[in-house]
C-alpha cells in the first residue's frame, strides 16, 4: 500500500524552497551524465529536437546541446530556470523555458526526444505526465524516465521523512523497473531499454552531507575513498548492473521507450 496519511503533494512551494537554498549549482549532485550517455546509445543526439521536463539545474539538457541536440528546458520554478539562464552561455543552444508539466506549451509531434529525471516519482497521476510526454513527441520519437528504485533502504528512509512531513518535496513514490516499463507502455510507447544505477558517492553518504550541513559540518561532495572504491568495484558494477535482477539492487531506474507510429504511417 502506498497510501499516505493527508494526502501529501509534491507542489511548486516545495521546489522554489529547495531552489532557494541550492543556488549553487555545484552544490547540487549531478546525474553524471548517466542521461545523455543512455540516449545516445539509443539514438543520435547532435541535430535532435529535445525536451527536458521538470529540468531543475538543467545540467542534463545542457550536456545533450554541447553533443548537437536544441534543447528545450522546462520548470515551473523561477530559481530553477534562473540557474539554468546562468549557464546557457557554457553550453550550447538551450532554451530555458516556464511550463506545466501537466500541460505542455507545445503542439503535437513537436520533439525528437522527452526526458525527465527524478520527477514523475512526486506526482499522484503520472500517466497523466506520460500522456502529455506522448502527445508534444513525434511518431517514433522516444521518452527517457529516470526515477527511484523501489525496492532499496532509501525506499524507507524516505518513507519515514514522509510521513513524519519532513521530506524536502512534500512527497514521492517509487518504482520498480517493471511497474514503470508497464506505466510507460500504457501511453502509446514499446520499451527499448531499462537500465539501473548505483550512485557515487552512495545515498547514504550524499544524505548524510546533506543532514550535516544543516548543523554547519560541510564534508567533500567527492570524497577520494569513493572514486577509489568505484575503480576497484567498477567491474562488479557493471555485471549486476548489467542483468535484469541487477536493477533491483538499484537507487534509481529509468526506461527509454519509443513512441510507436501511428497507424498507416
Amino acid at each position: 500500500m502506498n497510501r499516505e496519511p493527508l494526502e501529501r503533494t509534491s507542489e511548486r512551494e516545495h521546489w522554489d524552497r529547495f531552489w532557494d537554498i541550492s543556488e549553487d549549482v555545484d552544490e547540487v549532485y549531478s546525474n553524471e551524465g548517466r542521461v545523455s550517455e543512455r540516449l545516445s546509445r539509443i539514438v543520435p543526439l547532435a541535430g535532435r529536437r529535445v525536451l527536458e521536463v521538470g529540468a531543475g539545474t538543467g545540467r542534463d539538457g545542457i550536456m545533450m546541446s554541447m553533443e548537437g541536440a536544441f534543447v528545450v528546458s522546462l520548470d515551473y520554478s523561477s530559481r530553477s530556470l534562473a540557474m539554468i539562464a546562468a549557464q546557457v552561455d557554457h553550453g550550447g543552444p538551450v532554451a530555458p523555458c516556464c511550463g506545466d508539466a501537466f500541460a505542455l506549451p507545445f503542439e503535437e509531434d513537436t520533439f525528437d526526444i522527452v526526458f525527465h529525471q527524478g520527477l514523475l516519482e512526486h506526482f499522484r497521476n503520472p500517466g497523466d505526465m506520460i500522456e502529455e510526454n506522448m502527445r508534444v513527441l513525434k511518431p517514433g520519437g522516444y521518452l527517457l524516465v529516470d526515477v527511484p528504485q523501489r525496492y532499496h533502504y532509501y525506499t524507507i528512509v524516505k518513507h519515514i521523512f514522509i510521513a513524519a512531513g519532513k521530506w524536502f518535496a512534500g512527497w514521492e513514490t517509487e518504482y520498480s523497473a517493471g511497474q514503470l516499463e508497464r506505466l510507460i507502455e500504457a501511453h502509446s510507447f514499446s520499451v527499448v531499454s531499462s537500465y539501473g544505477e548505483w550512485l557515487n558517492p552512495p545515498i547514504w553518504y550524499r544524505m548524510l552531507r546533506k543532514g550535516l550541513l544543516s548543523a554547519g559540518i560541510r564534508l567533500p561532495m567527492y570524497p577520494a575513498i569513493f572514486t577509489v572504491m568505484n575503480r576497484l568495484f567498477g567491474g562488479l558494477r557493471s555485471f549486476i548492473l548489467g542483468r535484469r535482477w541487477g536493477l533491483y539492487t538499484a537507487v534509481v531506474v529509468g526506461t527509454i521507450a519509443r513512441k510507436n507510429q501511428r497507424s498507416g504511417s
